[in-house]
């Protein structure tokens, strides 16, 4: 996969995976009603510094593990899987209306005075973020390495850049009173990165069946 296919698809895999409502989400809305638009750029900081941790540490702690093709296979296929149940979910999501801005997860209020901090704290122990890691992260980041370390750079940019353009969005919205982006038209926009997932999914289980074989 060349740079720029690496750069794209971490930002679009990236921004699907932002723009579902969780914990994160949450505490971006309850700090932009208190401190303005910039309560998203600095949740993104926090949140953005686990993740690079991440990435070192699946880079240089796992680059042997993931030469053996035999891993690498059962990595593509989980990580293929995973984005498959994601996509489908965001679709179901967005066809039934089952997602709104105004209603995320509640992230809890408390983390709101040191917004970076609450980002490491929110992401750290959720869930849904250490098992989007732990299976189509990974892959992501052993597809990047494969063009060496620049494209995993490119990778970490065009992913943590998405969650810049989305919260930032959504707190710049939020802070003026008014929702910028309605329901509506993020329910089709739900569904239409539904469909982008899915299709990436056949990618990664392709691949991941290949490295098997």
């Amino acid at each position: 996969m060349a740079l720029w296919g690496i750069f794209l698809s971490a930002f679009f895999i990236g921004f699907s995976g932002a723009m579902m409502p969780g914990p994160l989400l949450g505490v971006a809305i309850d700090g932009s009603l208190k401190k303005g638009w910039t309560a998203g750029p600095i949740i993104i900081v926090g949140h953005g510094i686990l993740e690079f941790i991440l990435i070192i540490f699946m880079t240089f702690g796992l680059k042997d593990f993931f030469a053996k093709p035999a891993v690498a296979g059962l990595i593509g296929l989980f990580g293929g899987a995973f984005l498959a149940w994601m996509g489908f979910g965001m679709l179901k999501s967005g066809i039934n209306k089952s997602v709104s801005l105004e209603n995320p997860e509640a992230g809890g209020r408390a983390g709101t005075r040191n917004l970076a901090l609450a980002g490491v704290i929110v992401s750290a122990t959720n869930p849904y973020f250490i098992l989007w890691w732990a299976t189509t992260g990974m892959e992501s980041v052993r597809r990047s390495y494969t063009l060496g370390l620049l494209g995993v750079c490119i990778f970490f940019c065009g992913h943590i850049l998405a969650d810049f353009v989305w919260y930032t969005a959504v707190t710049t919205a939020f802070s003026r009173g008014r929702k910028i982006i309605t329901d509506a038209v993020y329910h089709w926009i739900i569904i239409l990165l539904g469909v982008f997932l899915l299709a990436f999914s056949l990618y990664f289980l392709l691949n991941g069946w290949q490295m098997l074989h």
